[in-house]
């Protein structure tokens, strides 16, 4: 068991690649190139998706606040990232943020709702703040609705994948596993 382990832990550091490339805005305009921009970067689908996974876990009025919390404080950051106003390692931040997201699914750490949707909201304003710093030449507000539309729709996947796991008969070790390769993928991305 040990062995097999390792083994995948080897083969997913190995096979992590970077995002090389978002859809440019001046030829597929600045929607879709919103939208495109989280679904490229490994880091922002570990994280959303482990978002939802924890939110599933802990159920209840989590399943709606803990991910509203994140595209809430996600829109903040952009906000301040538009402004200009500079948040310090933005980008250690979001890889400690897949890090320590699948270790908080891999726990199955239960938290009062409004404690968990304030660790996500940490979290939230360094992810917000990147997609404002790298706008580029896109429409500021219809490059937001777009990165917003799929943070929603990867917290949803999420949200159901968690909440078909629980269905299953070892109830919540799938999810923790999952919630375990997803720390290990980010710190693949960290130290990458």
């Amino acid at each position: 068991m040990k062995k097999s382990i390792l083994i995948a832990a080897a083969l997913l550091f190995t096979s992590s690649a970077p995002a090389l490339a978002h859809l440019d805005p001046a030829e597929h305009g600045s929607l879709l190139a919103g939208l495109s921009h989280p679904f490229f970067g490994a880091d922002h689908v570990l994280a959303m998706v482990a978002v939802g996974l924890w939110a599933a876990q802990i159920g209840g009025r989590a399943l709606w606040s803990v991910p509203a919390a994140f595209v809430t404080t996600m829109m903040l950051g952009f906000a301040l990232a538009l402004l200009g106003a500079p948040l310090p390692f933005v980008e250690p931040a979001i890889l400690g943020s897949v890090v320590a997201l699948g270790l908080i699914v891999a726990m199955a750490v239960r938290l009062d709702v409004s404690m968990a949707a304030a660790v996500v909201a940490v979290f939230a304003i360094f992810h917000g703040h990147a997609h404002g710093g790298e706008l580029g030449n896109a429409g500021a507000w219809s490059f937001a609705a777009g990165f917003l539309i799929a943070t929603v729709l990867l917290h949803i996947a999420g949200l159901g994948l968690g909440m078909g796991l629980s269905r299953l008969a070892n109830r919540g070790i799938v999810a923790r596993i999952l919630g375990g390769v997803t720390a290990l993928a980010g710190a693949s991305l960290l130290f990458g």
